[in-house]
């Protein structure tokens, strides 16, 4: 299938338009990538059946042609290893699915802040995604189930944080985030907004005019935590997009993975977090995998982690080092992991 837009234009066109121009079939991603369509990738191709391949040409440019390793493949490519049923991993590994959802589409799993599930669909599917199994069609992305999100908001003031969470919340249209802006704006106990988000990294031009003015307008504190698990998905216009951030006061984090094969050594990870420093974005967060079933060939051991961010601590100044973490299901905050490093 023939793409919309080319190289040369691509930057130039609206947000939507790449957002369609999309690679859903693991044969013409191989295509695309020269790659040769092999009995062994053939194994992985119906996993599509159990977690969609979405891949926008906007991300798949920054793929390096013939490489079958290539770091930003191997996290959207389908894999015939997620038919293997792995014991001690879950369709729900974070425990979200019954008690943590208040209202449709609002988790409330921590003290003082809640995750509003603003859209249930994201711009390109990672393999090891922890809600790949999660009942979208139960909290839909729809101003129905955000009223009944907000009037719960409202009526708990020991929140202070509202996260915007997904699937992924950019893929909600200006005027839908800025509707919401409006209402949580009015609710005199939230202070912070925080936007976790993939899709300024899959399609840098997402982050427009309009949406750059309205959080600039903001009296919260907003927060974009970007997920990059690898210096290559980082451009220039990405970096571009960060800064029309930054000069909407808007503060930059990133959350990585710790991912077998993509970024499971301290050099790429040192490479990835002066990178995100140089674009303007706060290395915060680097997480074990969370167990979700389906994605347990991507899993690096605790003590595997440990050994890399100790490496890691002597390649980069001590503000680049993410705090390594893992989440679980049920616990009022994330669990950081000792490296086991001596008090001095």
């Amino acid at each position: 299938m023939a793409h919309i837009v080319t190289q040369n234009t691509q930057s130039r066109e609206d947000w939507l338009q790449q957002l369609a121009d999309v690679i859903t079939e693991p044969a013409e991603l191989l295509e695309y990538l020269a790659l040769s369509d092999s009995p062994e990738w053939q194994k992985g191709h119906d996993a599509r059946r159990l977690f969609a391949l979405r891949v926008p040409y906007a991300f798949a440019r920054r793929m390096k042609k013939g490489d079958p390793n290539d770091p930003l493949l191997l996290q959207v490519m389908t894999s015939a290893s997620e038919f293997i049923t792995t014991p001690g991993y879950s369709t729900d590994p974070l425990e979200e699915q019954d008690d943590a959802i208040a209202v449709p589409g609002l988790l409330h799993k921590y003290i003082n802040r809640a995750l509003l599930l603003v859209k249930g669909g994201c711009a390109v599917n990672c393999r090891y995604c922890f809600r790949r199994h999660f009942p979208y069609q139960d909290n839909q992305g729809n101003k129905a189930n955000w009223r009944q999100a907000l009037d719960y908001i409202r009526q708990q003031p020991e929140l202070d944080e509202i996260i915007f969470s997904g699937g992924d919340p950019l893929m909600a249209k200006d005027h839908e985030l800025a509707w919401l802006l409006d209402e949580i704006e009015a609710i005199p106990h939230i202070k912070r907004l925080r936007i976790h988000s993939r899709l300024p990294v899959v399609i840098p031009a997402r982050i427009t005019e309009t949406l750059t003015k309205r959080f600039s307008e903001s009296h919260l504190q907003i927060l974009l935590v970007t997920h990059i698990n690898h210096a290559n998905e980082i451009d220039r216009e990405l970096c571009d997009a960060m800064t029309r951030l930054k000069h909407a006061g808007v503060t930059l984090l990133n959350q990585g993975v710790l991912l077998r094969g993509v970024n499971d050594n301290a050099d790429t990870l040192a490479a990835l977090s002066n990178a995100l420093f140089d674009a303007g974005i706060m290395p915060y967060y680097l997480h074990v995998l969370d167990k979700v079933q389906g994605a347990a060939h991507f899993m690096v051991s605790d003590d595997e982690a440990r050994v890399i961010m100790r490496e890691l601590m002597t390649k980069v100044s001590g503000y680049m080092v993410p705090k390594l973490t893992r989440e679980i299901g049920g616990e009022p905050s994330k669990t950081p992991i000792d490296l086991g490093l001596r008090q001095r």
